[in-house]
């Protein structure tokens, strides 16, 4: 009996261990904070476009003074559908509209102040050009984000606590109530001029109001609480670049905390990522004498911004007519065309992907071939006993790449905190010049969504080796690129 028992023992012993080698391990912890659907949904976009219109387009200004005539509003031709088209057919799924800015001036007829297109002689006080850009956006099936400036230079109540913060409440949920449709992103600006009256804002009773009226929006200010401000107004984030942040450090409008902003904390507790506002042209209205910036300038934006973990908010300001200048249309098709150049085409396509290991062996599912696929949910995760994680990609034959694309699957967090890239000019694992890992051609600290590394020179090679020198748990790879730049200088940016 005892040899029966033994060998039921043994043979109870060998089936497991048989089933434990085809049982698959569950994904890795996260590593907190983590996004929103809605924030993740955000990032994905990459691109927002914003319109900066109103009264200064009439005055030739930048800040108004709050005191200007109404009657000054009067576009001839303005067309919504044609700024949408513009954004969309430039590859952009999410526009914003200045609703309002610090002049007061309100692009739709408030109930709270005649300051607006009532008193202007545009549709003979009848038109309303917040519900023209949501129709139009609407349309085209775009989303829609709104732009309400807490400074008011016109409004009497300004610098009365209660009674403007009860104003601009009121304001607010004119534009959130659902009137309008949905509003997938609301724009607190913290700008206000330094000879201005004292006022303390109730952002917190104003992100409440806004989160009940429109529950899946994406909140954007200095600091937060879904978006935050990336520290400047040049589409440039820091090389090192966290989404996480601790919000009990920021404070709106405060001009001491713009490093902070720019570079995230690795050690945050919230999820903020970072937005790069920039203007198409030097002033954020539109202004006779201005020019859009050179598609070179455009790209260097992009790499940036898109490419260091945020998104690329641009701004391409409306005409006095209502209608997108001819120039910045140019602009945004030739941009356009160039980032469809790049980035069409991923080189590494067909490689054969090693990782140094793998979380649960071969039938993990967390195999090194996932970054090649085009998912966002699969990803490449080592074991968590690995000390030295790297991930190599063989080519079929040497390619020419002069850009390297990193992601992180960020739905379980953000990772990595340096990592360094390689190449390998032959398949062997030593090459004609004794190099035994390759030639460093790019090195680095965050990843998040999307690094992009652009080389500064032309690489011909057959293999890629991204190695993780040090990350916040297991680093998870979502996606390696690489990507031809025909329009890249001689320098590295």
């Amino acid at each position: 009996m005892s040899k029966v028992w033994l060998f039921l023992a043994l043979a109870f012993a060998t089936l497991d261990s048989v089933l434990s080698k085809h049982r698959r391990l569950p994904p890795p912890l996260p590593v907190l904070p983590l996004p929103s659907a809605a924030q993740l949904r955000w990032q994905q976009r990459e691109l927002v476009m914003f319109f900066h219109f109103g009264m200064n387009t009439f005055t030739d200004s930048e800040w108004g003074s709050g005191h200007e005539d109404p009657r000054l509003f009067n576009p001839s031709f303005l067309d919504a559908s044609q700024w949408v088209k513009v954004a969309a057919d430039a590859g952009f799924s999410l526009v914003i509209l200045t609703a309002k800015h610090h002049d007061g001036f309100c692009l739709w007829p408030s109930k709270y102040t005649d300051h607006s297109v009532k008193s202007s002689p545009w549709k003979n006080g009848e038109g309303d050009v917040v519900r023209e850009f949501m129709e139009a956006a609407q349309a085209r099936d775009l989303d829609v984000g709104l732009y309400l400036s807490p400074w008011d230079r016109h409004e009497r109540t300004y610098g009365l606590q209660l009674e403007y913060n009860e104003y601009y409440m009121g304001q607010l949920q004119e534009l959130l109530d659902g009137e309008y449709g949905h509003v997938s992103e609301i724009w607190f600006d913290g700008a206000k001029g330094n000879n201005t009256k004292n006022m303390t804002y109730h952002f917190n009773d104003w992100f409440s109001t806004v989160k009940r009226m429109q529950g899946s929006i994406n909140i954007f200010s200095d600091a937060g609480p879904d978006v935050r401000w990336v520290g400047g107004e040049t589409g440039t984030a820091g090389t090192t670049c966290w989404s996480p942040i601790n919000r009990t450090s920021l404070r709106i409008g405060d001009g001491s905390i713009i490093g902070y902003l720019n570079t995230g904390d690795s050690n945050g507790s919230e999820w903020v990522p970072p937005e790069c506002d920039v203007s198409i042209r030097p002033g954020w209205f539109w202004h006779k004498n201005e020019t859009p910036k050179a598609v070179d300038e455009l790209l260097h934006i992009y790499y940036t911004s898109v490419g260091r973990n945020c998104v690329l908010l641009l701004n391409v300001p409306p005409n006095s007519t209502g209608l997108i200048s001819e120039p910045d249309v140019n602009r945004l098709t030739e941009f356009r065309s160039a980032v469809t150049t790049i980035f069409s085409a991923n080189l590494a396509e067909g490689a054969v992907a090693k990782g140094s290991s793998q979380r649960g062996g071969r039938s993990g599912g967390f195999l090194a071939a996932n970054v090649l696929a085009d998912d966002p949910q699969s990803y490449w995760a080592p074991a968590d006993s690995d000390e030295d994680p790297w991930i190599e990609l063989r080519l079929e034959k040497p390619a020419e790449f002069n850009v390297v694309r990193i992601q992180e699957a960020i739905t379980l967090g953000q990772r990595i905190i340096k990592h360094e890239v390689y190449v390998k000019f032959t398949s062997v694992e030593q090459d004609e010049r004794g190099l035994t890992k390759g030639e460093r051609v790019a090195n680095g600290t965050t990843v998040g969504y999307k690094r992009l590394h652009r080389l500064g020179r032309v690489v011909r090679a057959q293999a890629v080796w991204v190695r993780v020198t040090e990350a916040r748990g297991p680093p998870l790879i979502s996606s390696i690129g690489l990507h031809f730049d025909p329009y890249s200088k001689s320098q590295i940016s």
